[in-house]
């Protein structure tokens, strides 16, 4: 049996879970999981709806979120450099572990009312750590591991990815209800020691491919170029705009979950609870499964299915627009979006790992990963001012269309993807 038969079936799913490396990645996704919500997603909106910010404003700062779209922009720096004693890999991302740690802290003691700007630096602040972090897990987990082990790793770390955001989400509601939104920042912030931890205890990916020493210029230049020559141009381009286009359905409605949520009169512990709690547990159970189809089925097959799916799960929104605090339209949103999100999750990151080449993994995963987020990212920055000037429902019809393109630039690529596929 050869290397890269090792890890397919069932068989294969269960060896790679099996492997120090899933239970590192484990630690590492609920690392970058737990601080999500709390920079740039719900919970930070949720904390700025309830003190009676406007939509427009809370949309505005969601532009945050901008560092987890360019994170490319400083990938090759980490690519190019090593930090002393924990090697290339763990040393940057111990430090952005604790840079990250010490932002949740100070967005902690700051008060929104009186010193808006300083809490707008601190989440810039911590956003860049925490979209550094990101850098540095993708590439430790392609690095660590085969390709075709990557569907069973991307579930692993979405487990704990998703229970970060439990903590992150769902945890992070309660304790405000109960004691305050500083407190919860603060306990957000020392759960951060956990990958930290994770950090120092786990082993430095060996390159299987012979890194070239190259000028700083170069370290800027060279994933580019590579990813551009070994694809040829053309196609280069199709692939960053298909990865561009993809999770668009998803991207536009999530920075006013948590606003729509509130005006659908639904209290911070229904949104807890069915959100932050049930669907993820949902999304963890999607991840599963697309890991396991990423294993057995052609991944071209499985874009097509995971992208339908995420954009149809965005109509069962209107249950909730057209039945307020009713609260079995809010589970079944939340169901069929919970479970589309996690499937779709785990296929795209198989797919742009299959992308990357070795020497420069923490580049190229940066630049799509930033291309998966731009599209909507820029768009869910204006949602406060098109939900205002139309509607919460059309505004989700809006979204839902939105997946056209993706499928039409899908059907140019499928004979022109020679990875994850059932072809020889």
């Amino acid at each position: 049996m050869t290397k890269t038969q090792s890890f397919k079936g069932w068989q294969g799913i269960k060896r790679a879970f099996g492997t120090p490396s899933a239970a590192t990645m484990l630690f590492f996704g609920f690392g970058c999981g737990l601080p999500f919500l709390l920079i740039v997603g719900g919970t930070l909106s949720t904390w700025l709806r309830d003190i009676g910010l406007a939509l427009s404003l809370i949309g505005l700062l969601s532009f945050a979120s901008f560092f987890y779209v360019l994170k490319f922009l400083w990938a090759p720096l980490l690519d190019r450099y090593a930090l002393p004693l924990l090697g290339r890999r763990r040393g940057w991302l111990f430090v952005s572990q604790l840079l990250l740690m010490l932002a949740l802290l100070a967005m902690a003691y700051t008060d929104p009312t009186a010193h808006l700007s300083t809490l707008i630096a601190f989440v810039a602040l911590a956003a860049f750590a925490g979209a550094t972090q990101d850098i540095l897990v993708d590439a430790y987990r392609i690095e660590i591991v085969e390709i075709h082990a990557q569907g069973a790793l991307a579930a692993t770390y979405t487990l704990g990815y998703r229970v970060g955001l439990i903590l992150g989400g769902a945890m992070a509601l309660y304790f405000a209800e109960l004691f305050g939104w500083k407190t919860t920042y603060t306990v957000m912030a020392l759960l951060m020691l956990l990958p930290l931890a994770a950090t120092l205890l786990a082993r430095e990916p060996t390159a299987r491919v012979a890194i070239r020493k190259v000028s700083l210029a170069e370290a800027f230049i060279e994933p580019f170029r590579e990813f551009f020559s070994r694809n040829g141009v053309l196609l280069a381009l199709a692939f960053l705009v298909f990865v561009g286009l993809y999770k668009f359905p998803d991207q536009m409605i999530g920075v006013l979950a948590g606003p729509f949520y509130l005006d659908s009169g639904y209290t911070k512990a229904d949104i807890a609870t069915v959100s932050k709690l049930y669907g993820v547990w949902l999304g963890i159970g999607g991840a599963f499964l697309g890991g396991v189809c990423v294993a057995a089925f052609d991944i071209r097959k499985l874009l097509a299915v995971a992208a339908v799916g995420v954009a149809l799960s965005n109509l069962a929104f209107l249950l909730m627009a057209q039945h307020p605090s009713e609260i079995w339209a809010f589970f079944t949103a939340i169901t069929a979006d919970n479970l589309a999100q996690g499937f779709a999750g785990t296929v795209l990151v198989a797919f742009m790992s299959g992308l990357t080449h070795q020497n420069f993994t923490a580049t190229q995963y940066a630049l799509l990963v930033s291309l998966a987020n731009l599209p909507g990212k820029f768009v869910g920055g204006f949602s406060g001012y098109i939900v205002e000037q139309s509607s919460y429902s059309a505004f989700f019809l809006i979204s839902t269309v939105s997946v056209i393109p993706a499928l039409l630039l899908l059907a140019w690529l499928w004979k022109r993807i020679g990875f994850g596929t059932d072809q020889t």
